[in-house]
């Protein structure tokens, strides 16, 4: 499981534009987002890479904790 943390995610279109770019890239994705702690966790089979950076290509940062 990936965790990243996303300083500049704010409300639940946030949270659902990250959920999508993620999915975006692995469909099969298990996707928890904590918008109080701004926390992403993802369990996928992709490289935690691959998947920041669709977060980041998404418009947000995203640190890997």
């Amino acid at each position: 499981m990936y965790h990243y943390r996303v300083e500049d995610m704010t409300c639940g279109h946030c949270t659902s534009t990250i959920t999508k770019a993620i999915l975006a890239t692995d469909k099969n994705a298990k996707v928890d987002i904590d918008l109080a702690t701004k926390s992403v966790k993802v369990e996928s089979t992709e490289d935690f890479e691959v998947i920041r950076e669709a977060i980041v290509e998404a418009g947000y940062s995203a640190a890997f904790i």
